[in-house]
């Protein structure tokens, strides 16, 4: 006596999900080994500008740029603004300490 045949539509729903785990696994695999390689590169690096010339005694202790000026921050709690073109300072402010 031969066993029974397995219906058209079951073995093509079989087929289906084995392909379906199937994919699913490789786009699990791929976004695991994508953020390896994305959380492994090293950090961009910032293009500075040549040269800041700043005031007297400052130290800078952070930098950020817009898109017509950066801004140093230095160690006296001051944030210095210079045209990004032209090198020179626009604006200078201080940082309140709150008290």
């Amino acid at each position: 006596m031969n066993p029974p045949s397995e219906p058209a539509n079951l073995r093509f729903l079989r087929r289906l999900v084995t392909v379906l785990t199937a994919t699913k696994i490789l786009g699990v695999l791929t976004v695991i080994v994508l953020l390896v390689i994305r959380l492994n590169a090293p950090a961009p690096t910032l293009a500075l500008p040549e040269q800041i010339t700043l005031p007297d005694g400052a130290r800078a202790s952070a930098f950020t740029m817009g898109p017509d000026w950066y801004a140093v921050i230095t160690h006296d709690d001051e944030i210095l603004i210079y045209d990004q073109v032209t090198g020179t300072l626009r604006q200078t402010i201080l940082i309140g300490t709150g008290e």
